[in-house]
């Protein structure tokens, strides 16, 4: 008799159906696990056997294998532990056969049987539901799976407690949905002082999820304006949230006892590898552009990020998924975020501040900000100049509207584009193509002849050009006005084309 339960195995944020076997045949005493297991799977029979030997279970001498189909597909990560377990018990008789196979499991054992929390619980609630299964999974692990109300969770403490649940002696209860509600972050935009020009690019940029690139003297604000860009975003929708925390869950960040509706803000470090921002490594795990995904991606020093690194930026920002392609492994993760530059004018910073004379101007500048390619300096949005800060300026009362007031406006520029692409996959204007990109952000006359002498004096490419239009639509959307007129194109012209003669 073969005895079996099953489980999953990740690629990608996708969790394929694992069949795990169990045979106990007579012959000398054995304990093997086939099927392309990797070293964490190998030792789930020393944990197995503890945890059981800690129950009072024995095992008979006989010969166990456990084979995890199908047999081709490569086996990572220490969730077989229980799936393994479940196997094995219903071979032995001590859960129901029927009850191991209607179900998905997945966790980690102790040596003492007590279930350790594991990643992948919510897109492994995703395939229990796509197979019409429960998922059994460590308690810790279950409110963030049951998000997904699709399938029952349960959520287990020990093997003990999955014994007495599969056996009807203590049924365990159905998870509930678990939420992180994050503390309000303290910082405003009325604590930066002046930058009232940045702020408005801020605002434009959250509105329609447009890319940002701030371009300052060292000390002017531009991390401090990045950092104040969380508190004026929309919280997450469901459906951001559960595509946000698939990814999450895969490389274990939902270790709060559910999901959060906060946007994520990654800000890597300008030494993080090509694997480390795009995705990769064992396993081809994904990256910082990945776990930025359906927020916001801040690059600080953006001319120092390794030349092959920014590269590589350039088809997820127009596409919105990455391939990460490996010799084992081609997996595929969305990324559809927003990207914040900040840089310096030149290697010393002080290009553009007439107190401070640069020796080496404009070479020193032209050197520096020459390691952004023109290809990818083109799929920036909005481009500004953020000046210097006078000593006399930080003695001003607080100036311009709060965090609050802002994140009102986008709330409701982001309700009107909603309302726009419903049905459709457009979320916001920065991803409006086509047709639908002529047929929403077409300018009024005066707007469109500005625009084409503008595109005419300037030499702006084409992608430029529908940038212009989709940041004018959106500057049309905080305004609550229907249509695109002149000074929505104007003000979408001074974001593209002064920090382009600057630079």
């Amino acid at each position: 008799m073969v005895a079996r339960s099953h489980t999953v195995a990740f690629q990608g944020v996708d969790a394929r159906p694992v069949e795990v076997q169990c045979a106990v045949s007579p012959g000398l005493p054995a304990f093997s696990i086939v099927g392309l297991p990797d070293k964490a799977v190998s030792e789930a029979r020393d944990r197995v056997r503890s945890a059981l030997s800690s129950m009072a279970i024995a095992l008979p001498s006989k010969r166990i294998t456990i084979n995890l189909s199908p047999a081709d597909l490569p086996k990572e990560g220490s969730h077989f532990d229980l799936p393994i377990a479940v196997a094995l018990l219903s071979a032995l008789e001590i859960i129901p056969p029927d009850a191991a196979e209607g179900s998905v499991s997945l966790g980690e054992l102790s040596l003492d049987g007590s279930l350790v929390p594991v990643v992948g619980a919510l897109p492994a609630a995703m395939t229990a539901a796509a197979e019409d299964r429960t998922l059994l999974c460590p308690k810790a692990s279950s409110t963030e799976a049951a998000w997904v109300d699709a399938t029952q969770v349960i959520g287990a403490g020990s093997l003990g407690d999955v014994v007495r649940h599969f056996s009807g002696q203590s049924p365990l209860p159905a998870a509930q949905p678990g939420e992180v509600n994050l503390t309000p972050s303290a910082r405003d935009l009325r604590d930066v002082k002046g930058q009232e020009r940045a702020k408005r690019a801020l605002e434009i940029a959250a509105a329609g999820r447009h890319h940002l690139i701030m371009i300052g003297t060292p000390g002017s604000g531009k991390s401090m304006l990045a950092a104040r860009l969380p508190g004026i975003l929309p919280p997450l929708t469901p459906t951001e949230a559960l595509e946000t925390s698939m990814i999450q869950s895969l490389c274990g960040l939902l270790d709060e006892g559910g999901i959060s509706r906060t946007r994520p803000f990654r800000e890597p470090h300008h030494t993080a590898s090509m694997a480390a921002i795009v995705g990769g490594g064992k396993g081809a795990k994904p990256g910082e552009i990945s776990l930025a995904h359906n927020g916001v991606l801040f690059m600080d020093e953006f001319p120092e990020f390794p030349r092959t690194v920014l590269e590589t930026l350039r088809q997820p920002i127009e596409t919105g998924e990455i391939m990460v392609a490996r010799a084992n492994a081609h997996v595929k993760y969305p990324c559809r975020f927003m990207l914040v530059a900040a840089a310096n004018p030149c290697k010393c910073g002080y290009l553009t501040d007439p107190a401070r004379a640069c020796s080496r101007a404009p070479v020193c500048g032209e050197d520096y900000l020459g390691r952004i390619s023109g290809p990818l300096m083109d799929r920036f949005d909005l481009r500004i100049e953020v000046p210097p800060v006078g000593f006399t300026d930080l003695d001003l009362p607080p100036s311009g509207d709060s965090s609050a007031t802002v994140a009102a406006r986008v709330e409701a520029a982001r309700s009107i584009q909603a309302d726009r692409f419903a049905g459709t996959t457009t979320r916001q204007n920065a991803d409006v193509e086509g047709n639908v990109l002529e047929e929403i952000a077409a300018p009024d006359t005066e707007g469109k002849e500005l625009l084409l002498k503008a595109a005419e004096r300037f030499g702006l490419s084409a992608r430029a050009f529908h940038r212009i239009l989709r940041v004018a639509r959106t500057i049309a959307d905080l305004e609550g006005a229907p249509d695109v007129r002149r000074p929505h194109v104007a003000e979408a012209l001074s974001f593209r084309i002064s920090a382009k003669v600057a630079a």
